[in-house]
């Protein structure tokens, strides 16, 4: 039931979960996409121009993502004075994300 609560909250605060999601999902039909076009072995150029499409469409997803974060997350955490711990979370995110 906690678990429940907390769900509902998160779900409250980050409002741009939902359009994250879409995105993902049509992420992962493109890639099918562009799973079958290698499979059916098309030209290698409008495939890696499929692939550099995916790969724009994943870093707006994760811009969305740090900015739902930022605007929430790091706010909360601020106001309960939980910024230290937060900024090291993301820390750790930016660098596995920006090598």
């Amino acid at each position: 039931m906690a678990q429940e609560a907390r769900n509902q909250e998160d779900n409250h605060e980050h409002k741009y979960r939902k359009q994250i999601v879409n995105r993902l999902a049509r992420i992962e039909g493109h890639i099918r996409a562009v799973k079958e076009m290698t499979a059916e072995d098309r030209d290698c150029s409008e495939v890696l121009l499929q692939i550099a499409a995916v790969q724009k469409a994943l870093d707006k997803a994760a811009k969305l993502l740090l900015k739902d974060h930022l605007e929430n997350c790091v706010v909360k955490a601020v106001h309960h004075g939980n910024e230290s711990k937060v900024l090291e979370d993301l820390n750790k995110a930016l660098d596995n994300y920006i090598r």
